[in-house]
């Protein structure tokens, strides 16, 4: 039974049936281990069962942490505060008094902060909170799906709003993009670098399986399976050569984020033009795979050194630069562009389908959710994974032939077209259709643990930079 302090006995006692019952409900959410207190423990394990994102700056997890645990006396008194703000931001957003809130008035309170968006695109929000499809938000939907917010500034507000809508994993294959404020603040390069260190210790974790990738691409003729692959090369190099062109891998990871970053931003500026707006996601994404397109460019003679470097014996290059030097000396610097334009080709299927699988998947999840306001990390990451997939056997053949043409192999009989169009002829009349997707076995093995090490070192990197989860 839930006991009520004599100050707030007859404010309690205001509340319709309706109310006390919802509002004894969510303690009981929030009350994990139903000791009557909410702590900040209990608070990690209900938010995540309620897919609401945890933040620490969040407005009651900071109430907890001020008095370290909260009654239901206390909790009480932080809805009627919290429910209070959010009523007065409300009541500004309806702006004809009416109720309700309709797609026009966020139209306008967007235009308040200099955010030009559409009206197609405020449908999209108002869905979000709209539980009973009446194209309109109650105050009732307003409230359940913003009470947990960190911040009651309607700036704040309206960013975190939108931002739920459009969170898009897509963009860690693309570009990373980031807020005003982040810029500003100079958090953007901690999250770069939070992304950098992320990066280069999934790629040593599963540089293995990308090796045996890199094998089964160039010389599939020569070995059946995996397992007979892996032979060969602990048998040739031993344990250590399993890690052949990582270096040159993780190496490429800093100029490429950062030329892209930088590249991203300005095709941004010039997509906006005058107007201070955000991109639409179709704008994103271009602007993105244009930046890919640049910082692809910059950094692929890297790109084909990796995979000379993977595909190389025991002792033919002392390192890297030796490398450098020897393919330099003997091919010319052509050499270093080999498998330029699949490259490139490859890089638009790729990140459309990604970034599209994705968002059907969040979408379709929290259709069928309606009582999660966001996809937890799981969700998210089994989102990314099945459509970075996706993404990946749309784009393979190119990835293939892109390999190939870097390593100038020749087949067991006859020396290949040196075209990626000659190439995929040859590779189809030899060896049919599925000669061009050689290796995607263990392409597909590594996805997973990648995506996986990655947010884990992700995260504990952000955290260690001092960067604040949004």
């Amino acid at each position: 039974m839930t006991i009520v302090n004599q100050n707030n006995f007859s404010k309690f006692e205001e509340l319709t049936d309706i109310e006390k019952k919802r509002l004894g409900t969510l303690f009981k959410q929030l009350d994990v281990n139903n000791d009557g207190k909410i702590t900040a423990e209990d608070l990690v394990v209900a938010f995540k069962e309620m897919g609401i994102p945890y933040t620490p700056d969040g407005c009651i997890q900071v109430r907890v942490e001020k008095m370290g645990s909260l009654n239901f006396n206390d909790f009480f008194h932080f809805i009627q505060e919290s429910e209070h703000r959010l009523m007065d931001l409300f009541k500004y957003m309806d702006e004809n008094r009416d109720g309700i809130i309709d797609a026009d008035e966020i139209v306008s309170a967007f235009a308040q902060y200099h955010v030009r968006i559409e009206k197609e695109e405020a449908l999209i929000l108002l869905k979000r909170m709209d539980k009973d499809d009446s194209q309109t938000i109650s105050f009732n939907e307003w409230r359940d799906y913003l009470l947990f917010l960190p911040s009651f500034e309607l700036g704040d507000l309206l960013r975190s709003w939108r931002h739920a809508t459009f969170l898009d994993i897509g963009e860690n294959y693309l570009v990373p993009d980031f807020t005003k404020k982040e810029m500003q603040t100079g958090m953007w390069w901690r999250h770069l670098v939070a992304g950098a260190i992320a990066g280069g210790v999934s790629r040593t974790c599963t540089a293995p399986l990308d090796r045996i990738k890199v094998f089964l691409q160039v010389r599939g003729g020569e070995y059946s399976s995996i397992g007979s692959c892996l032979r060969h090369m602990l048998k040739e190099g031993g344990v250590v050569s399993l890690w052949r062109g990582n270096g040159v891998n993780v190496l490429k990871i800093a100029p490429e984020t950062a030329i892209k970053f930088a590249a991203y931003e300005q095709l941004k500026s010039l997509i906006r033009g005058d107007l201070e707006r955000e991109l639409q996601i179709y704008e994103r994404f271009l602007a993105g795979s244009i930046a890919g397109v640049i910082a692809q460019s910059s950094i692929y003679p890297l790109e084909v050194l990796k995979t000379r470097l993977a595909l190389r014996k025991t002792g033919q290059y002392k390192g890297a630069w030796d490398a450098v030097r020897k393919i330099y000396r003997t091919e010319g610097l052509r050499s270093f562009y080999k498998g330029y334009l699949p490259n490139l080709l490859g890089i638009i299927p790729y990140s459309g389908i990604d970034l599209a699988i994705y968002e059907t998947l969040k979408k379709s999840y929290t259709a069928r959710h309606p009582e999660v306001k966001e996809p937890g990390p799981v969700v998210l990451l089994g989102c990314g994974t099945a459509s970075s997939s996706c993404g990946q056997i749309a784009s393979y053949p190119l990835a293939l032939i892109r390999t190939r043409l870097q390593a100038q192999v020749t087949s067991d009989h006859t020396q290949e077209a040196g075209t990626m169009i000659g190439l995929f002829k040859t590779i189809v009349k030899r060896e049919g259709v599925a000669g061009l997707y050689r290796g995607i076995t263990p392409n597909f093995m590594k996805v997973a643990p990648a995506v996986s090490i990655s947010y884990v070192v992700y995260e504990y990197s952000r955290s260690k930079l001092g960067v604040k989860a949004s």
